[in-house]
């Protein structure tokens, strides 16, 4: 017998991540570092330079 409870999930704590972001002001596409398969990717929506940023995401586990 399953039992489903109506509380919330406890909130997943945002951390500081490293991202590449688009560097055209037209493209918002943004990847996270640890999931690029390459050092240095190109934008994979419009093919331009992608840049290192730090963003406040939510933890992955």
């Amino acid at each position: 017998m399953a039992f489903f409870s109506k509380q919330q999930a406890e909130p997943v704590p945002d951390v500081e991540t490293k991202v590449w972001s688009c560097s055209s002001e037209s493209c918002s596409c943004w990847m996270r570092e640890d999931y690029s398969l390459h050092k240095t990717p190109d934008c994979p929506i419009c093919k331009s330079e992608m840049k290192q940023e730090v963003r406040m995401l939510p933890e992955l586990k």
